[in-house]
């Protein structure tokens, strides 16, 4: 087991020679001594420690022994194991008689650093084994599945609840991902996280809640991170679904949700694909010829001054209601009237008419990007 660092060992003998009135030296499992009170002893091979980890007990050494070990001086030598397992041995010069009583003491205290070590070890690497995780998952197409059911089963996850994918995205400030990856996994220990970008955080959310309640899952989320990332930011919520492969539809439409919620709402701080689901839909449409044709009925309009241009805007925005329209945009009914009429004659398509509403109502999602 090779837990026990240089680093380590020195945070040994540092804490240790604080509390008791001898020198400590600290020793990998091959005897070495890679840590000492007195440096001038690192490196040379520990005769006494050699025997402890060998008899996996304490070995006390007097000075008649020691005048018959090379290099050995009087002390005490004890093993050190972290779950079970062998790693080093931790010695104290002096007297056995006068040592003996803090051997157990430095013993403890040892083991007490080698195992928090250990255990933050074990926490990191879990913690990237998770982030690996959602980082396959939305990258479905290119990703094993045997491989990430394996990985779901080591981790307990279980796909057949409703899950959702949020996409965390602060405001101009930094935000320290790492920790707050580690308070979110404190806080819902069922969530998964990942780093998507130097200020993106994933997280993966799952819940048990009947019927869809997709705003009331996404308030809950965005209440836990006002607590735990008091700096501004926004969140957004992809499409929630059950299963492992809507992972990755829920990560590409809260990312096309976020880029629709950013510029239609700027100042808003939560998104949600469920607020704009047709222009999130259509917002993967905009390359090729098909696009092209879709936005040019609002090109033809953005040459009149861009006045008809947002009178559509506009009437679409009011839900083609004549009265609202008109008030938002200041104008008299007659004269709404009128540009609508304009707007079916250089477009060719007529609001009036269920399909050519369609279209118009298309070329206005398309032609905002």
């Amino acid at each position: 087991m090779n837990i026990l660092s240089t680093s380590l060992a020195q945070d040994i003998v540092s804490r240790t020679m604080r509390i008791i009135p001898y020198n400590v030296n600290v020793m990998d499992v091959n005897g070495s001594i890679i840590a000492s009170g007195n440096p001038a002893r690192i490196g040379e091979l520990h005769a006494g420690a050699l025997l402890a980890l060998a008899k996996r007990l304490t070995v006390e050494i007097d000075d008649a022994g020691a005048r018959h070990m090379h290099g050995a001086q009087p002390g005490i030598n004890l093993p050190l194991a972290v779950n079970g397992q062998l790693c080093g041995a931790v010695g104290l010069s002096g007297a056995p008689d006068q040592v003996r009583q803090f051997g157990e003491l430095v013993r403890l205290t040892a083991e007490m650093i080698l195992e928090q070590a250990h255990l933050a070890g074990e926490l990191q690497r879990d913690a990237r084994y998770r982030e690996a995780f959602v980082l396959n998952l939305i990258n479905g197409d290119h990703a094993d599945r045997a491989d990430l059911s394996a990985w779901a089963r080591r981790l307990d996850v279980r796909f057949e609840r409703m899950h959702a994918l949020y996409l965390l995205e602060p405001n101009e400030q930094h935000i320290d991902l790492q920790r707050l990856q580690s308070r979110l996994q404190a806080r819902i220990p069922s969530a998964l996280t990942a780093a998507a970008g130097p200020q993106e955080l994933i997280i993966l959310d799952f819940y048990d809640a009947p019927g869809p309640g997709h705003e009331r899952q996404l308030q809950a989320l965005a209440a836990v991170l006002r607590e735990e990332c008091p700096q501004p930011h926004t969140l957004t919520m992809g499409i929630a679904g059950s299963g492992m492969d809507s992972v990755a539809v829920s990560w590409q439409s809260a990312k096309a949700a976020a880029r629709v919620g950013h510029a239609r709402h700027p100042r808003r701080q939560l998104y949600s694909y469920y607020d704009h689901p047709l222009p999130v839909l259509l917002s993967g449409l905009n390359t090729g010829w098909q696009a092209a044709r879709l936005r040019a009925p609002v090109e033809q309009l953005g040459r009149h001054r861009g006045m008809l241009q947002r009178t559509l805007e506009t009437w679409f925005a009011h839900d083609g209601h004549p009265a609202a329209t008109a008030a938002a945009l200041h104008i008299h009914r007659n004269t709404l009237d009128y540009r609508l009429r304009r707007i079916a004659e250089i477009t060719g398509l007529d609001p009036a008419r269920l399909e050519d509403r369609f279209l118009l109502y298309i070329s206005v999602l398309l032609s905002r990007g």
